[in-house]
């Protein structure tokens, strides 16, 4: 797969009317289910349990869209196969007094991966670049004295590139995906959660009413997406209407990364290799 198809390049002022919500040449579900996820995955974990044990990088991805497009899923179907130990999983909803009463990426530290972990952000520091400017939120927070509440979005955006750089300078790469849904498709989605009793827990009246303002958030997520796509924090923007190829093509970058990044697992000392071997021996001959 060349995943640079959804790459988001630096500096680039996207439209996202221009990125497919579908694959035209989408592998066929039956093969993506039964052979491909299976096979990525399978290596993705492989690379995962390197990167745990040896524990000198970390990941952190960033899941963002609009409801229902499919973000929660991508945890479930992929990362869940992960090893456990080495996956950190944290969902961001409105902020809380205390979390407003710090700076607005405070509160996304307690998410953060540890060395040798995957953490994954289901929502994250872009919602401070998406709910403020959708709903007028901003009077409730500070803004630089020397900065007008219309600049306040790029100097957010500067912020946010200048942290993700820090991540990324300090051992921890970030990937980021778009979940790219078109509005027939998260109709029919939230209709099937409306409608099935057994779906009703995954409904929130606010999908709706956020539903409302989809050509705002449109606008907001090319404007993000234009200014905070980076070479060392690059977005991804997925087909987020065929739910499993993109699922694929989230296996498919974290496998690219992982290899960038080379993993291996620690090797033994010669003094506790000895030892490893007495210990072997000794057990043997019980």
């Amino acid at each position: 797969m060349d995943t640079r198809k959804y790459l988001v390049e630096e500096n680039k002022n996207l439209e996202l009317l221009k990125y497919a919500t579908t694959e035209e040449d989408c592998i066929e579900e039956k093969e993506l289910l039964e052979k491909r996820i299976l096979e990525s995955v399978s290596k993705l974990k492989d690379l995962h349990w390197k990167l745990h044990a040896e524990s000198k990088k970390g990941i952190l991805v960033v899941l963002q869209a609009m409801d229902a497009a499919g973000k929660d899923e991508a945890i479930s179907y992929i990362f869940s196969n992960l090893n456990a130990q080495g996956l950190k999983t944290t969902s961001f909803q409105k902020p809380s007094a205390t979390e407003l009463s710090h700076d607005y990426l405070w509160r996304i530290h307690e998410g953060l991966p540890a060395r040798g972990q995957i953490g994954i952000l289901n929502r994250s520091h872009y919602e401070e670049v998406i709910a403020p400017r959708i709903h007028d939120l901003l009077g409730d927070e500070v803004i630089p004295d020397d900065v007008k509440k219309e600049k306040i979005w790029s100097v957010r955006y500067r912020q946010i590139n200048d942290f993700e750089r820090y991540m990324v300078e300090n051992g921890f790469q970030v990937i980021k995906f778009f979940f790219n849904v078109s509005k027939e498709e998260q109709k029919k989605r939230l209709l099937e959660r409306m409608k099935d009793p057994k779906k009703n827990w995954e409904f929130s009246f606010s999908d709706v009413e956020e539903r409302q303002h989809w050509d705002s958030y449109q606008e907001i997520f090319e404007d993000m997406l234009s200014n905070t796509s980076t070479e060392y924090a690059p977005w991804y923007i997925l087909p987020a209407d065929d739910e499993w190829y993109s699922r694929y093509i989230i296996t498919e970058v974290m496998i690219e990364w992982l290899e960038k990044m080379n993993p291996q697992y620690p090797e033994i000392s010669e003094e506790n290799r000895k030892k490893l071997d007495e210990y072997i021996e000794m057990l043997e001959n019980e």
